[in-house]
């Protein structure tokens, strides 16, 4: 192929740029390309955004159609060459960084070059003749970046947040199986890292299933703000160059391509420059990340050792540990989700501060707000299922190491306290410190409770607070 061949040439208000002939993007594109070298990661990286973008393109041609302002060929070849990318076709195309300028208006552009030039194929022309069909005046007819990429990062949004509310289902049911596995085997709670009382570990397994059952409801409570959309708002809420009934033709189209259940923004001026459901839903990642990093901590504490830690139980060994200790292994799983807690946490501040940053009738830091959001949520979403799989699943109990510590305790006396009176029970505390010796052994040995009902009393089911003395 000749240097010639290989480019065409496109023109934009700033000039004419030669663009690859193959490349299905193109000058706006390829502008955002040379400004935007941020991250390195195109926006093709998150499939659910391009499939967003698409849907949205797609049910933007149908409304033209219906409302007989778009010719039926053209919008045919707009929706077929849409649903080409919604079946995963053409990502590779969506090239500019994800981090850009111009509050998404590249990716925009990205969205109507590349659906434009695979619509004028379908149509029987070669790419970049727009003429015939062209990124703007076409496939962007009725829109601006300011509608339709906010509702690509909604819709984007949603289909994430249901994979992360599998993938928390996954761990939670994890953590449950362990709770029945355990429920028999008795230990010693701790608080401020002190022996408290006696439990099980089956309970301390189960709150950790609570909590993620706690977390999925809030985030599918979160992500129903997420399903307002302001499309047909265009530039600033206004609609201008939205004829009438377009948004709603466009938002019914949505739906039923997304079989979301859409609503249109009651105010279209606030729901263009308001970021607040994508802070509350970030707050809530920050919330699941933070609650998810204090499991792992404890996982970490409780099989710390194995000799000269807790070494309550075992996590499953999965790499060696040490390039220089031999026979080290490491709580790998544990220490990778805590940093995907971390980098949510951190993008949360992120979103906080582009919330906050818009100014007037538009935020034009939804690209970040977008990457962040999108990274914590398939960080955290492959965090629950690798802990999940590589690490829950594979705990097993040291038994032996549990029961003597709760015999040998000093908080085994808190039990008994009802029974013996608070004086003897703070004396009986003091005396087994001082020399080592058992707390049963002590009440047998000064009286104060008969052997049998001593032993009643120190049934597992009746210290773990599971069954009435």
């Amino acid at each position: 192929m000749t240097a010639a061949a290989a480019h065409r040439s496109e023109h934009d208000l700033l000039g004419d740029r030669d663009v690859p002939a193959e490349a299905y993007w193109g000058i706006h594109s390829l502008r955002a390309k040379e400004n935007f070298p941020i991250t390195g990661t195109p926006i093709s990286a998150y499939p659910h955004l391009i499939d967003a973008l698409a849907a949205v393109k797609e049910a933007a041609a149908r409304a033209n159609e219906e409302l007989s302002l778009l010719e039926p060929a053209k919008a045919a070849a707009i929706v077929e060459a849409c649903q080409e990318i919604r079946d995963g076709k053409l990502h590779d195309q969506f090239v500019v960084d994800v981090i850009q300028g111009g509050a998404g208006t590249s990716t925009n552009m990205n969205a109507n070059e590349v659906v434009a030039n695979r619509a004028l194929e379908l149509l029987g022309h070669p790419k970049g003749a727009y003429e015939f069909l062209h990124p703007n005046e076409d496939v962007n007819l009725g829109q601006s970046t300011n509608d339709v990429y906010p509702t690509a990062v909604n819709i984007a949004t949603i289909f994430a947040v249901r994979g992360l509310l599998q993938a928390m289902s996954v761990l939670q049911d994890a953590f449950a199986a362990k709770a029945v596995e355990f429920r028999d085997v008795l230990k010693m709670g701790r608080t401020q890292l002190q022996d408290a009382v006696p439990m099980t570990l089956g309970q301390e397994f189960s709150a950790y299933a609570v909590m993620l059952d706690e977390d999925r409801s809030r985030l599918a409570e979160a992500v129903e703000l997420i399903h307002e959309i302001n499309l047909g708002a265009t530039a600033i809420g206004t609609g201008l160059n939205a004829p009438a009934g377009y948004a709603e033709a466009s938002r019914r189209h949505l739906a039923e391509i997304t079989g979301l259940p859409l609503v249109t923004a009651a105010n279209l001026v606030e729901a263009t420059q308001d970021c607040g459901a994508f802070v509350q839903m970030s707050g809530m990642l920050k919330r699941i990340a933070v609650k998810l990093s204090k499991s792992c901590n404890d996982l970490r504490l409780l099989s710390s050792g194995p000799r000269a830690g807790l070494n309550e139980i075992n996590l499953p060994p999965v790499q060696a540990g040490s390039s220089i200790m031999p026979g080290k292994v490491n709580p790998v799983i544990p220490e990778v989700v805590n940093q995907v807690a971390f980098e949510v946490i951190g993008n949360d501040v992120t979103i906080t501060m582009a919330a906050e940053a818009g100014q007037l009738q538009l935020n034009a830091f939804e690209p970040v707000i977008l990457h962040s959001l999108s990274e914590s949520i398939t960080h955290l979403r492959a965090a629950c299922l690798t802990l999940a799989e590589r690490c829950v699943a594979g705990i097993t109990a040291n038994e032996d190491v549990l029961r003597k510590a709760v015999e040998n305790s000093i908080g085994l006396v808190t039990a008994l306290n009802p029974y013996i009176g608070y004086e003897a029970a703070t004396g009986i505390a003091k005396e087994a410190l001082a020399t080592g010796r058992g707390v049963a052994e002590l009440v047998l040995e000064k009286g104060l409770l008969p052997a049998d009902r001593l032993a009643a009393l120190l049934r597992p089911e009746v210290l773990a607070g599971s069954r009435a003395n």
